[in-house]
């Protein structure tokens, strides 16, 4: 029986960090399905640094289907679940449905993956992570700590059943570590 995993955004996620875990997971064989406040089509965006600009820039992306609402997801049915940075994470962190979900996921110690701004959806589970060790963009590295957790400096970590990433240049070692704990 195939795998299950789910992919958690919304409006404003950073397109690479969406459609490589997305791609990669098909690629692999897994059913995956992406969730969003609702079913819409979701505006992506495209995070670059520049030489000009002392932080990242954004520009508009490529639109991408989300197939289930966050009210309509039973965590139970997936395997492991995966969370794209962007600026999406600060607002869908806001979504009733989306904590319980999230917590399913830590409760039964199935795989986590998120990468960049994705911790910030992570400050909804705080219990979770107090002591643990992670990575996300280093503007994320508040929100970390505001968590309880231990913010590393490196660009991939590990720690037990999640798998953090600094940012979209970090994705082939994140998926890796990701399918190591999904297989």
């Amino acid at each position: 029986m195939s795998k299950k995993v789910l992919i958690v955004t919304g409006d404003a996620v950073e397109a690479l960090e969406v459609y490589y875990p997305y791609y990669r997971c098909l690629e692999e064989g897994y059913e995956t399905v992406i969730a969003a406040p609702s079913v819409k089509k979701l505006h992506t965006v495209c995070h670059d640094f520049e030489a000009h600009s002392e932080t990242y820039t954004e520009k508009p992306a490529y639109q991408l289907p989300a197939q289930a609402a966050f009210s309509e997801i039973n965590p139970e049915a997936f395997d492991a679940l995966i969370i794209p940075g962007g600026r999406a994470p600060e607002h869908i962190r806001l979504n009733e449905n989306l904590k319980p979900i999230v917590a399913h996921f830590f409760e039964a110690n199935k795989p986590v993956a998120a990468i960049c701004h994705g911790a910030q959806v992570l400050t909804i589970v705080r219990e979770y992570l107090q002591g643990r060790e992670m990575t996300a963009y280093q503007a994320c590295k508040p929100d970390v700590e505001a968590c309880g957790a231990i913010y590393q400096t490196e660009t991939l970590h590990v720690d037990g059943n999640l798998v953090s990433g600094h940012a979209w240049p970090d994705l082939p070692g994140f998926m890796r570590e990701f399918f190591k704990l999904l297989r």
